[in-house]
């Protein structure tokens, strides 16, 4: 018997392969499976115009991908694109069934992947691997069904809280390993925010430095930003958060990274804006004098203290990465 979800397990692992080129396309991974379960071939999306995953595997799987299994972690597109609809690619293929993780909410799509498998005697499983396959996407899913990006607040603290020691100094907080983190974090979000009183503070580059690649996420400043900063070429904006989102999903952005200062982040947690918070922490204490993580939030009672989901801990050398749904 096909071990279907460790196919998908496989797929996921491709898929994230293509996290940081794929976009504003989906991630998605694709796994090409024999009638007993062995891979045959693997393949992930490409950048913008190039072969999304099905494509990729069924290339790379070539005559065997007849009478085979592909699993897919997101339902295959039925529409032309930069690239051609890839249910017709499987249907020539001669694909016998199509395992996918999850169904894609874009109304191109929204099922119509799944009815033309269908009509053309594919057999399609849905829904294996759905959680963490959902998980992985979580970004595109939500732009998709809101037209907004997905937020992320990021923190690097101290054990108590804390972002900046005294005399206003915050660098380095965390090690290497974590800022290194963070900087997947960047190239993973096609936009940053701040808040203007950090850029006058910092002055941040806010960009993502992998290895000998750069990425260069849009700028984007809750306020005005200082003329001399290096932080232009950005977008500046001011006014209710909600449109802000609405603007930036226009645009393509499917995750958004807002990562400073604290009274910014605190705007968005306060006003339920904030998906996710990616919360380093060292093993360091700064005391009631530092400047506090989340400032500005209104919690007068137990009940209407913010509770969210911790879905990840991760060991970054001496510190630690919580990913917490809120």
């Amino acid at each position: 018997m096909i071990d279907l979800e460790g196919a998908m397990a496989a797929a996921r692992a491709a898929a994230a392969t293509a996290r940081l080129d794929a976009p504003p396309n989906p991630w998605v991974g694709a796994v090409v499976l024999d009638d007993l379960g062995e891979v045959l071939a693997t393949g992930a999306t490409a950048a913008p115009g190039g072969p999304h995953a099905e494509v990729a595997a069924l290339r790379a799987a070539g005559a065997r991908a007849r009478g085979a299994t592909l699993v897919v972690t997101l339902e295959p597109c039925a529409h032309t694109g930069r690239t051609p609809p890839c249910v017709e690619a499987i249907e020539a293929a001669g694909v016998a069934r199509v395992v996918v993780g999850v169904t894609d909410p874009d109304p191109r799509v929204a099922g119509r992947g799944l009815a033309h498998l269908r009509a053309a005697g594919v057999e399609v499983v849905e829904g294996v691997g759905a959680p963490a396959v959902a998980d992985q996407l979580a970004a595109y899913l939500t732009h998709r069904r809101t037209g907004r990006p997905y937020v992320v607040g990021k923190v690097a603290a101290t054990l108590d809280g804390m972002v900046a020691v005294a005399d206003g100094t915050s660098q380095w907080i965390t090690g290497e390993a974590a800022r290194a983190d963070a900087h997947r974090l960047r190239a993973e979000s096609q936009a940053i925010l701040v808040g203007a009183g950090t850029v006058r503070a910092d002055d941040p580059r806010l960009t993502a430095r992998l290895g000998e690649r750069t990425y260069e996420p849009l700028r984007v400043v809750l306020g005005a930003a200082p003329a001399a900063a290096r932080v232009r070429p950005c977008l500046e904006r001011s006014g209710e958060l909600g449109p802000i989102l609405d603007e930036l999903g226009a645009l393509d952005v499917l995750q958004l990274l807002v990562e400073g200062g604290p009274r910014t982040l605190s705007a968005f947690v306060e006003a339920g804006l904030v998906d996710r918070l990616a919360w380093y922490v060292a093993p360091a204490l700064a005391g009631p004098a530092g400047l506090p993580a989340l400032v500005g939030l209104a919690t007068p009672t137990m009940e209407s203290l913010r509770r969210g989901r911790l879905v990840a801990v991760t060991r970054l050398g001496e510190d630690v990465r919580l990913d917490v749904e809120v």
